[in-house]
């Protein structure tokens, strides 16, 4: 075991250095990945900006019904032409989306906790392979808590899922968990995304923070960020410009999407950022025309 005495302490990120083992695919930390688990990030990341905007509307995995999400049936089907992966669990799929969509699909495939636990962190795999194969997932997503007290649960789960998708070359998703007595902070930020891209997974989804640029370029594989509780539009927008411009590869706006009042002016306000290099304040004012002609 690697002896965390005597660790340099200053650290050089070179975040004006573009990721060197980019090879001709476009999705970071892919290049040596087999044809099948490309296949499937290309239908996650679009190959011409490289980004992607998912939607999120797997909080009643834990939630329950959730505000702005009481009728997936309804609001799902009104934001799929926006955006570019549906991120659900397979109930909701299976009930709620047409399934002739041709979106990707970001299968949550971890559970086990509620909003009347105290500690969310105790979560196990509750979907196999099996059926994320049946289901045609273009990547499984799996909870993942670093420094909380589930945290050996947690990773043990990450591996399964890691190594269960290789042998089919469906990509995981790992989501690094914020528990309530973690700092959002770069450091922490750095630690949760470093481990979980070294324990294989090819995608992480976390918060955005200070010195985002160095957690992005310590991390050997593309970050999407989580829009996180919901926020006045402009605000929102800002966040997602703000993610993009620090090295993100995309955002996932559950509640800024499905929670505002305008909630498919708002996807499209998002995707000009993502795919279309729109500033946060072009965004806005594109929104506004939207809501206003």
């Amino acid at each position: 075991m690697a002896d965390k005495e005597g660790l340099k302490v200053a650290k050089n990120y070179h975040i004006d250095v573009p990721f060197v083992n980019q090879g001709n695919f476009h999705v970071k930390g892919a290049n040596s990945l087999d044809w099948g688990m490309k296949k499937h990030l290309s239908n996650i990341f679009d190959p011409k900006s490289g980004n992607t905007v998912m939607f999120a509307f797997d909080h009643g995995y834990f939630m329950g019904s959730t505000a702005g999400l009481e009728r997936l049936d309804i609001v799902v089907p009104e934001l799929m032409e926006q955006v570019d992966v549906l991120m659900g669990t397979r109930g909701a799929l299976r009930t709620c989306i047409p399934p002739q969509c041709k979106k990707a699909i970001a299968l949550r495939t971890s559970s086990g906790s509620s909003m009347l636990d105290e500690d969310l962190s105790h979560e196990i795999v509750a979907v196999d392979i099996d059926d994320a194969i049946r289901m045609n997932a273009d990547c499984m997503a799996i909870q993942t808590f670093i420094g909380a007290d589930g945290q050996l649960a947690s990773i043990e789960n990450l591996s399964r899922t890691i190594n269960a998708g290789l042998k089919y070359s469906i990509p995981t998703l790992g989501v690094v968990a914020v528990g309530k007595d973690m700092e959002r902070t770069d450091r922490f930020f750095k630690l949760a995304t470093r481990i979980v891209a070294e324990m294989g997974a090819q995608i992480i989804k976390t918060y955005y923070c200070d010195n985002f640029e160095e957690v992005v370029a310590a991390c050997p594989v593309p970050i999407v960020v989580a829009g996180g509780k919901k926020l006045p539009e402009p605000e929102a927008l800002t966040l997602a410009y703000r993610s993009i411009q620090g090295g993100a590869h995309g955002v996932d706006m559950g509640r800024n999407i499905f929670q505002s009042e305008y909630p498919v002016e708002m996807a499209k306000a998002i995707r000009k950022i993502v795919h279309e290099c729109f500033t946060d304040k072009e965004a806005y004012e594109f929104y506004l025309n939207l809501i206003h002609s």
